[in-house]
């Protein structure tokens, strides 16, 4: 399978045969043991001292080859008896490929992602299936030799190369695994072809954003349109059905797949001098096309051109040079997101160094693509960096646009083709830095996608530190690339100053060039010192006509990929940069002046949280307290939530502030959509303005040292490019760092780039099996699996789970009713008299009916909505529908048909002011009086989170409950909150699940952030911190000079006279060298 591939010198096929590698390694280890002597135990010394660390290490190495040697020949002895007495298996094609549907489980359940299976676990359960009688189990030995066939007809090609700097590693190729989208049926429905037209505007996917829809070359988008009969591409002319002349420069789509085209005008003249209008574009429906540009050229409908679409190269485009590149076919664009990472290869807490490559395919919908089954690895090295691997991946992708990916459509059956861009390079900033070139976060110039910063005395003046608080000007991948080539040529003169210098100075350094800068300073210097006759730019000069000759291998390959940029695509990340930043640093200044008792109060409050419409993990607050200073991004999502309602009275007013102001900007940044994008940007702005200034009042340092601060003023553009940040963001690629663990702990770590490699390739390849995916065999032909194997996983619900997949699930019905029972489910029924409903103010049901209670119901955006949770719906007093009601559900009810749910609501009202502590909006009941209504189940528009307004009501921890202990009481109780009678409460605006929805259903008023200072004010207060900051740095600096010269003067008074002038003193040395790096600028390496 997808073995047809040529890229550069690179042959793709499927790789090293893993079992001919583990024969090879057999005999290595056999040969290992010979050299070792292992069985010759005289040889070892009588005595072992327990202090020798290097022999306990040789000795370990020693048992570990012993025990694979053991496991080896019993593989092979049990093999032989199994094949002796192996009966043959007979081929069913409802499992095809797989002889068989034993041999299609065993498959599955050895290539699951989170649950690896070894040999000799693997010997257990083939032996468990024999003695239990089950039938066509086959051996270790031949169901290895199945999987082996298998993965050289249908499987990923694994290929291995060397980088230029000499590291070997190996890929899976990223074609073949976008191909498996386009042949998948399952998914490949999915697939967006072109940029989509937002639905009613609202900005969800990176498709809908600026990116696609406006930035980008177009040249780089899916260059045609399939009208069936023949193909429209952009930068050709073509006609409509009006008569109308256009040149179509970007084709798009909304939701349901219809296509529409950007197009400029074309104007022609009575002497049929045609003109290009292309100052601005209109929006045209594809099936409006008549003829395309060869339809135009057999019919001479082709006009003259006047000079000034001559000049602007429009007649020179046509035909595009795509048509020739797909040959008849249909061609499109597969964008992908390129995620790179250092990950410890290790499920210990011992760092094993790894960096790793993932993808994922961008023309998927979020939804998708927040699955773990559509995350693709695609290398790793334990020596390679990352960039080092994208070196290779970098020739791959460009080799799709000379030589596009043939694929048959998993849907339609016809043969298409596409190219591979690189859409954006999510990760955590050290990683994203590396990709941009940059010097890293610790450098002058903090910012990898500005020029934010300068020296410290700069950071620290007052135009410089108000500088930090807005975007600088913007970096772009060509200048990047234009410093780091100067910096080469510098190093061609042997001087190393000159080139740190000018990283300081720009903040650009290049991780990957740097060695080659290193390489060229030593090249230069040694040429020099062998011909001291030449100039130095004589050898300036030769060794940059090397430089031109190997500059693919010298310059970081994310800088020369067409389409993308990693100044601007490398977006804000919101793990590392918002919870595991911004969250981190004021979770840290809140708890750390706690005592024990506040400590305590905090715990029991956060225990007490009312969780129901929050869609967290289960609050473990005495874990989370107990290790404060350890917590994981899941933990500091809790706290961005919902602190603020625990610390109010436990920390200081501007920490209390900041608290609120960052639970804002959270609940902000998670929303899934954007409807109105000016509002919302504003709305963004202003909450992470307020995060910096109350951060600088705070801490005033954090500012000039914390990129993760300055990059809040980032958001705006990356939020523009790329929509919602969530989209964005690297927790599924992060949560698939376990996988890649699960295959290096089974690797032999010979060749742990290629074996991880290998098994991740036929994780790949099952789950294009599972779900229908269609692969090439040998001959051209395309086949699919057979019906049990492709329908198998629909049915599994535990399969689906354990190879992190999620079935796109049909809406919920009601219950059946059946005739023949009277009952479904044979459910309590009570009657409508003794209901909640009955004391409803819109109750009209007979006192008689009989209803069954429910446990829950679900809501238009697909909650699920329990007892006491708090709901918006549609209101059953308004004819309109138009306007909504909220309260909480304290019943709901079917009725004895089964046919007709509804929920009784306890009705409250939204407040017309901000609470005064939380500035939240608060909920109470119409004139304090309770009121229930009747809401039918299919009207509930969201659930949302509320909390008790405790500081109204002056709850305390006075309730008692048992303390559970191995699920049993243990005697011991702990104290919880009671919350008082009163009928107040608050919406917790931090909250992000459905936060975009809660933003809509409430007023405006009570939602916008407010902002601490105004523009004008902003300014002032900024130099005045910058003040603070400058006078608190003159008095540590004339503190340091004091102990210095203390220490100094007790120096003088212990040494004799004749060595006060004489000698070394290193601590003197050391602070000397401290001070000057103080006044001096930094430079320091990412």
């Amino acid at each position: 399978m997808w073995d047809n591939y040529e890229t550069s010198d690179f042959i793709f096929d499927a790789g090293i045969d893993p079992a001919l590698a583990a024969v090879k390694e057999r005999k290595q280890l056999m040969q290992e043991a010979i050299n070792l002597d292992i069985w010759k135990g005289t040889n070892f010394s009588p005595e072992e001292d327990p202090d020798n660390g290097e022999q306990l290490l040789d000795d370990l190495e020693q048992n570990d080859i012993m025990n694979e040697l053991l496991r080896n020949a019993s593989d092979l002895l049990e093999e032989e008896a199994q094949r002796m007495g192996h009966s043959k298996i007979v081929n069913d094609q409802a499992w095809s490929p797989y002889e068989s549907k034993t041999m299609f489980l065993l498959d599955t359940i050895d290539n699951l992602p989170r649950t690896r299976i070894s040999d000799s676990l693997m010997n257990v359960f083939l032996w468990v299936l024999r003695e239990t009688g089950a039938r066509d189990v086959p051996s270790l030995h031949h169901l290895r030799q199945v999987q082996t066939s298998l993965r050289k007809s249908s499987g990923v090609p694994t290929t291995q190369h060397k980088s230029p700097k000499g590291n070997i590693f190996s890929i899976n190729d990223p074609r073949t695994l976008v191909a498996m989208d386009w042949a998948n049926p399952t998914v490949c429905e999915h697939i967006h072809r072109y940029p989509v037209i937002p639905p009613g505007g609202v900005i969800s996917e990176v498709y809908h954003a600026n990116k696609w829809r406006k930035d980008v070359d177009p040249k780089t988008l899916s260059p045609m349109y399939d009208a069936g009969h023949c193909h429209y591409y952009i930068n050709e002319l073509a006609q409509l059905k009006s008569g109308e002349f256009i040149i179509p420069v970007r084709w798009l789509e909304d939701t349901d797949g219809k296509v529409f085209a950007d197009a400029y005008v074309v104007t022609i003249d009575g002497q049929q001098i045609a003109n290009v209008e292309d100052e601005s574009t209109i929006l045209i429906e594809a099936s409006a096309l008549q003829h395309n540009f060869l339809d135009l050229t057999d019919l001479q409908l082709l006009p003259t051109w006047n000079y000034q679409a001559v000049a602007s190269g429009y007649p020179a485009c046509m035909p595009n040079p795509d048509r020739a590149l797909a040959e008849g076919d249909p061609l499109y664009t597969s964008w992908i997101d390129i995620f790179g990472d250092d990950v410890s290869g290790n499920r210990s807490k011992s760092w094993n160094k790894h960096w790793n490559i993932y993808m994922n395919h961008r023309n998927l919908p979020r939804k998708l693509l927040q699955q773990e089954f559509h995350t693709h690895f695609v290398s790793t090295s334990p020596v390679a960096s990352v960039t080092e691997q994208f070196h290779t991946i970098k020739q791959v992708i460009e080799s799709t646009h000379k030589d596009p990916v043939k694929v048959r459509h998993g849907k339609s059956g016809t043969q298409i083709r596409f190219k591979l861009y690189v859409n954006c390079g999510p990760g955590d900033n050290p990683a994203q830095s590396d990709v941009c070139g940059h010097i890293g976060g610790n450098g002058n110039h903090l910012c990898r996608k500005c020029n934010a910063g300068g020296t410290r005395e700069f950071k620290r003046s007052d135009d410089g530190y108000h500088s930090l608080f807005k975007p600088g000007a913007a970096r772009t991948g060509v200048e990047i690339l234009a410093d780091i080539e100067s910096q080469v040529k510098i190093a061609c003169l042997g001087n190393a100053q000159a080139v740190s210098h000018q990283q300081t100075k720009h903040g650009v350094k290049d991780g990957y060039t740097q060695y080659w800068i290193d390489h060229l300073i030593e090249r230069a210097r040694t040429l020099q010192k062998a011909h001291p006759k030449r100039t130095k730019t004589d050898i300036q000069n030769e060794l940059l006509i090397w430089v031109q000759e190997h500059k693919n291998d010298i310059y970081n390959p994310f800088l020369t990929l067409d389409g993308f940029d990693p100044a601007i695509d490398t977006p804000v990340e919101i793990l590392h940069t918002i919870l595991l930043g911004i969250v981190k640093y004021l979770w840290h200044g809140s708890h750390t002046p706690w005592t024990a008792n506040q400590k305590q109060a905090y715990a029991v409050r956060l225990q007490s949280t009312n969780t129901l419409g929050l869609s967290i993990h289960a609050i473990r607050a005495n874990y989370i307290m107990q290790y404060a200073n350890s917590l994981i991004g899941r933990q500091f999502k809790t706290i961005a939530q919902v602190n603020v309602f625990h610390v109010y009275d436990l920390v200081e007013s501007t920490c209390f502030l900041l608290t609120k102001a960052v639970g804002e900007l959270c609940a902000l940044l998670w929303i899934p959509e954007i409807r109105n994008m000016e509002e919302y940007l504003t709305d963004v702005e202003i909450a992470a303005a307020n995060v910096l200034d109350l951060f600088s009042m705070i801490d005033p340092s954090k500012i000039t040292s914390k990129v993760k601060l300055h990059l809040l003023t980032h958001l705006k553009e990356d939020i523009l490019r790329f929509g919602p940040l969530v989209g964005v963001a690297t927790e599924t690629f992060e949560c698939f760092n376990a996988i890649f663990r699960f295959c290096s702990i089974f690797s032999n770590h010979l060749a742990p780039s290629r074996d991880i490699a290998f098994q991740l390739a036929r994780q790949e390849v099952l789950k294009h099996r599972l779900t229908g995916g269609w692969w090439p065999t040998s001959n051209g032909e395309w086949i699919a699996p057979g019906p049990y194997v492709r329908n198998f996983i629909h049915n599994h619900p535990t399969l689906q789970a354990l190879m992190g997949w999620t079935d796109e699930k049909p809406p919920l019905e009601p219950p059946k009713y059946d005739a023949n029972k009277k009952t479904i489910g044979n459910p309590k029924h009570i009657s409508w008299s003794l209901t909640e409903g009955a004391k409803a103010i819109n109750s009209s049901e007979d006192a008689n009916s009989q209803w069954s209670p429910c446990c829950y119901v679900i809501a238009q955006s697909g909650d699920k909505c329990v007892l006491d949770s708090w709901i918006f719906a549609v209101s059953p007093f308004n004819v309109s529908k138009e306007e909504s009601i909220t309260g909480r559900i304290i019943e709901i009810l079917v009725d004895s048909t089964g046919r007709r749910a509804i929920i009784i609501l306890d009705v409250f009202i939204v407040l017309s002011t901000r609470h005064e502590t939380f500035g939240m909006p608060m909920l109470a009941r119409r004139q304090n009086e309770k009121t229930y209504a009747i809401i039918p189940s299919t009207t509930i528009n969201f659930v949302y989170n509320v909390q008790h307004d405790c500081p109204l009501a002056k709850c305390k921890a006075s309730g008692k409950q048992p303390l559970m202990q191995e699920r049993i009481e243990s005697g011991l109780s702990r104290a919880y909150i009671e919350h008082q009678p009163i009928d107040r409460f608050v919406i917790n605006t931090h909250a992000f699940h459905n936060a975009h929805l809660l933003r809509l259903a409430i007023p405006r008023s009570l939602v916008a952030p407010i902002p601490i200072y105004s523009l004008a004010d902003q300014k002032l207060k900024h130099t005045e911190i910058a003040q603070s900051l400058q006078a608190a740095q003159e008095v540590k600096e004339a503190a340091k000079a004091k102990g210095k010269q203390k220490r100094n003067d007790s120096t003088l008074s212990v040494l004799p006279v004749d060595r006060t002038h004489s000698g070394s003193n290193k601590r003197t040395r050391l602070e000397r060298e401290e001070e000057d790096l103080d006044q001096s600028e930094m430079i320091i390496d990412s």
